[in-house]
């Protein structure tokens, strides 16, 4: 079984641009039709990737210990569907360099949820708040420095 990582992205930003910023080299961009574009990288970065956009969202997640809800109105989602044969740390340093570079390229409100119940970030009026540091974020050699805060 895969793990999934999903990154939400608030509002209506154009899905080939957030592909842009998660990888800036054109060779690695996710492609498709619009609004859903897609890369195999499980041999370059350990992971799969689909760029695509919605409506009225609603994550509902676990987040160190109590319930933490989140209904983006318009949304991007970059999800990361990690390869079981992946080297985990890599695939997930991989997948977090990715994100940083997202999250640095805009400021609107984010969200990364693992496996679709457990809240690892997220950025709400520009504020970064980390969740599970005791045990996530400790599970990765670089974590910290490609995420800091």
């Amino acid at each position: 079984m895969a793990t999934e990582y999903d990154l939400y992205l608030a509002g209506n930003t154009p899905v080939e641009l957030v592909a842009e910023w998660a990888f800036p080299d054109l060779a690695d961009r996710p492609t498709g039709t619009l609004p859903y574009l897609a890369a195999d990288h499980y041999d370059k970065y350990g992971y799969s990737v689909v760029v695509t956009a919605g409506q009225n969202a609603y994550i509902d997640v676990a987040a160190d210990g109590a319930a933490w809800e989140w209904e983006p109105q318009a949304f991007v989602l970059v999800g990361f569907s990690l390869g079981n044969d992946a080297d985990r740390p890599w695939a997930i340093d991989n997948m977090l360099a990715a994100v940083r570079r997202i999250l640095a390229a805009d400021d609107q409100d984010a969200a990364l949820v693992l496996n679709g119940d457990v809240l690892i970030l997220a950025r709400m009026g520009g504020v970064l708040v980390k969740h599970r540091r005791e045990t996530w974020w400790t599970s990765s050699p670089a974590a910290n420095q490609l995420i800091p805060g």
